[in-house]
């Protein structure tokens, strides 16, 4: 039988981390150390995991932006102005994260450890995503926006707006699929930030190596889908809903109990992931 995208979630008797309102970390690289530790987890057999998060305020680059030449005055700058600022290990480019952007990382096995086929993990986060707004009315197009921050195939639209980004993070034996959802507030003010910062570190670079970020290629779900000014929270309830209606659909009713890594596993991996990746 084969399963559409959603089904194969239910399937794998997901289990949903929550983490919306958890804002007691101040380090931007805690939720993606989280990830990296899940997905090893995941790779032994551990079960898979919807982690939903947000985090204050924070820009995160991608590693091609922190090789930019004016990478380092750049977020210098950020950080003078209030920005917490770090080097992401997955995919993509730059990103600003506060309470109004939500933030879910699928956290999946491989079939086999040669798969590298990734499509089919991107659009399993397509389908949760469109699911969730399915209410709204909006039909969610997936394919790059021009002039849009963190651009690429998987960028999700409405109207021609996009309003999320999908990346990877790939392991030996699971795969971490994150994407963020601009939920609240203006997407034009995000794009801004994001191309001022590319102003300042890509400055002398080769256009090729940067994104031309244009302040009208973004938007929110509240400006795009009318759910309002606590939208973050109600995407985020109707992910819940549809991860809840395909376990479900799937015949799963007992739940898979997670166990987290230490305090101390996490702030080990947030430490190496910093100086991994440091500018």
């Amino acid at each position: 039988m084969k399963w559409s995208a959603i089904e194969q979630l239910g399937e794998r008797s997901l289990i949903l981390l929550d983490r919306m309102n958890d804002f007691s970390e101040e380090d931007p690289l805690y939720a993606f150390a989280l990830d990296e530790l899940l997905c090893r987890s995941t790779g032994r057999g551990g079960p898979a995991v919807c982690h939903v998060w947000r985090h204050p305020r924070a820009f995160i680059m991608g590693l091609r932006d922190s090789r930019l030449p004016g990478a380092g005055a750049a977020r210098n700058l950020l950080e003078t102005a209030g920005w917490a600022t770090a080097v992401r290990n997955s995919g993509g480019a730059a990103v600003p994260l506060d309470t109004g952007v939500v933030n879910l990382s699928l956290i999946l096995p491989k079939s086999n450890a040669m798969d590298f086929h990734f499509h089919n993990n991107f659009e399993q986060m397509y389908e949760l995503i469109r699911l969730a707004l399915q209410g709204s009315g909006k039909s969610v197009d997936k394919g790059e926006i021009t002039g849009a921050y963190c651009p690429g195939d998987f960028d999700l639209s409405i109207g021609g707006y996009k309003f999320c980004g999908i990346a990877q993070r790939r392991q030996a034996q699971a795969i971490v699929v994150q994407a963020f959802i601009v939920a609240e507030g203006s997407g034009a003010e995000r794009a801004r930030l994001v191309r001022s910062f590319y102003n300042q570190a890509a400055a002398g670079a080769d256009p090729e190596l940067y994104p031309l970020v244009v302040e009208n290629s973004m938007a929110s779900l509240e400006e795009l889908a009318g759910l309002g000014s606590e939208a973050a929270h109600v995407f985020a309830d109707a992910v819940k809903q549809v991860i809840a209606d395909a376990k479900r659909s799937a015949g799963i009713t007992a739940e898979t109990s997670l166990i987290l890594p230490s305090a101390e596993q996490i702030r080990e991996m947030t430490e190496t992931l910093h100086n991994r990746y440091a500018i």
